[in-house]
């Protein structure tokens, strides 16, 4: 018996369009929990941790200078680890809080976990993973957030390759064109889940 099993995780890599594909399931009526926004509440909910931890300078006006603390974390994993110890305990926490709400409803909805892979330690069964091969998300990378090629690089390889993911994952979103193709696999995807899922 799955503790969760109406829940399913949406993963990928970054600049694979985990978030498009999200807000793309919203508009299917699927439920989305997102990782991501409760990281950043609790990152700024524990600014005075990050200013211990890390320094002061880290925090501007009682806030987590993000871009900042990226840039260090991304480039030394001891530090990323330091930082998912404080993290991780509390995004999971809330993440199962909001699962067993969403189970209430018995129908599936997806949980948007950036390291579902990588975490290895979320009760729930099955998953899609949003694909773009590497150098797709390199150039992505560097295309969204101004990186050069090395720091594009590097903040990928800080998570699991997306081809190990993809062969991980129960359903896999193809995501190397552009948005019309997106959403055709979306909506393919939406079916299968409502066939999987016995709904109507």
């Amino acid at each position: 018996m799955v503790a969760f099993p109406h829940a399913i995780a949406l993963t990928g890599g970054i600049a694979t369009g985990k978030s498009t594909a999200a807000s793309l399931l919203k508009l299917f009526g699927f439920r989305i929990i997102d990782a991501d926004a409760i990281a950043h509440q609790i990152l700024d909910q524990e600014a005075g941790a990050i200013a211990t931890l890390f320094g002061p300078g880290y925090v501007v006006d009682g806030k987590v200078d993000r871009k900042a603390l990226g840039r260090l974390v991304f480039a030394d994993q001891e530090q990323r680890q330091r930082l998912e110890a404080l993290l991780h305990p509390k995004i999971k926490e809330r993440i199962l809080e909001l699962a067993a709400r969403e189970e209430g409803f018995k129908v599936p909805y997806f949980v948007d976990i950036p390291l579902f892979f990588e975490r290895g330690d979320y009760p729930f069964a099955k998953s899609v993973v949003v694909y773009a091969p590497k150098e797709l998300q390199i150039t992505r990378l560097m295309e969204r957030n101004g990186l050069g090629y090395q720091e594009a690089l590097q903040r990928i390889e800080a998570q699991m390759d997306i081809e190990k993911k993809r062969v991980l994952a129960d359903y896999v979103v193809d995501n190397t064109k552009d948005l019309k193709h997106l959403q055709r696999q979306i909506e393919e995807l939406a079916e299968r889940i409502k066939n999987d899922f016995g709904i109507g």
